[in-house]
């Protein structure tokens, strides 16, 4: 049997990959501190399961679910309201999960050969998604030093591109564009004829006194060759239920959708009731405040944690849940009777003499970093970096 190329040249998700890896580990009866996947350890609110439970008693279990058009409309109408942008229920897919909306969208733009500009440090889907789609990510790097952001310059090198990808609060680096800098990328952008995508999964998880704007909000011009995605997942504690959307360009949308109609028809039917709740209930944005809250108290504690151990440094998050420590200083090291000279030989040693499940930034194009999550309690954070410490010292 022989694979086909474009599958043999495909890797497998890290950060699946570790966390799958620690789970097996804590499975086999070995105390294993986890910060590998990036998935809220909130159960999902109780309205919105009770909404699901509902629509499936129902009988809410064919094609097509008769929630389908009015969690569109929820979602269009969050959009106009919250984010300042002016579209059609019709001009939103419902996916899978963000991770397939994005997959999609790939798919429906890209030609062989085309260019995607990806700044540098990436979501490890982002690249895997542009080459199965036949197009070429073109790396637009950062560093610790520039915060993690690209410049307009950078986008003004590459004016044959056709997609800018942006991530922002970002996974893995918890950095964000202010709007100042956003609106300064935008410029850039215009001066081109390239699409964004622009990935907002994390908007509401915002910390500080950032803030946060969408980037189709930015200029008039934009709504029309920007395609924003966002989901359930991250927001409502909702990663098992595969929940996504996209929203953009009547043609690109609907071109998404004549491919997921040979995919996967819909989304779960009464899950689409849960999500429909999830824009709708009046305790909606209470819950989501609550965990936001909590969120950015884990943060700050496991930012200013990692900032004492031997050889490390970390921006404090403005956004998302994820520290990107740079670790580089311990480069060079024998750790736990490893020798360190990468983000996998650091992952390695804390994983093997540590018991700390952490991502190696090479996943993410930074290799000079590993990504921590910190979707998980104090006492986990805790127990972890002192693990870290021991390690380190």
């Amino acid at each position: 049997m022989t694979l086909s190329n474009r599958i043999q040249n495909v890797s497998a998700s890290v950060t699946i990959a570790i966390t799958s890896k620690a789970k097996q580990m804590q499975n086999d009866g070995i105390d294993v501190v986890s910060y590998g996947a990036g998935e809220p350890d909130f159960d999902t609110p109780q309205f919105i399961k009770d909404a699901a439970i509902e629509a499936l008693q129902a009988g809410d279990t064919r094609y097509v679910p008769r929630q389908a058009m009015a969690l569109k409309t929820a979602i269009a109408e969050k959009l106009g309201r919250e984010n300042g942008i002016d579209l059609k229920p019709t001009d939103v897919l419902v996916t899978m999960g963000g991770k397939h909306a994005l997959y999609a969208a790939f798919q429906a733009i890209l030609n062989p050969g085309d260019k995607v500009l990806l700044p540098t440090p990436y979501w490890v889907s982002y690249p895997e998604q542009i080459a199965l789609a036949g197009g070429v990510a073109v790396p637009l790097e950062t560093s610790y030093e520039t915060q993690f952001k690209i410049t307009p310059e950078q986008i003004r090198q590459h004016p044959d591109a056709k997609v800018l990808v942006l991530n922002s609060p970002s996974n893995p680096s918890g950095q964000m564009y202010s709007p100042e800098e956003l609106a300064a990328l935008a410029e850039a952008v215009l001066e081109t004829d390239m699409m964004v995508l622009s990935d907002e999964i994390y908007e509401k998880l915002i910390y500080g006194d950032n803030k946060f704007i969408s980037f189709a909000a930015l200029d008039p011009r934009l709504p029309e060759r920007t395609v924003t995605f966002n989901g359930l997942s991250k927001t409502y504690a909702m990663t098992g239920w595969r929940l996504g959307w996209a929203a953009g360009p009547t043609e690109v949308i609907a071109a998404m959708g004549r491919l997921l109609s040979h995919e996967t028809t819909n989304p779960v039917s009464f899950a689409q009731a849960g999500a429909l709740a999830a824009y709708t209930h009046p305790d909606s944005d209470r819950v989501v405040e609550n965990m936001r809250q909590d969120f950015e108290k884990r943060g700050i504690h496991m930012f200013e944690r990692l900032n004492k151990l031997p050889g490390v440094k970390c921006y404090q998050p403005q956004g998302a849940f994820y520290c990107f420590a740079d670790v580089s200083g311990n480069f060079g090291r024998t750790l736990g009777g490893v020798d360190v000279n990468g983000s996998l030989d650091f992952a390695k040693a804390a994983l093997e003499a540590a018991n700390v499940a952490l991502v190696p930034g090479v996943a993410f194009g930074e290799d000079a970093c590993v990504r921590l999550s910190f979707a998980t309690s104090m006492e986990q954070i805790d127990k972890g970096i002192d693990r870290l410490a021991e390690l380190l010292k």
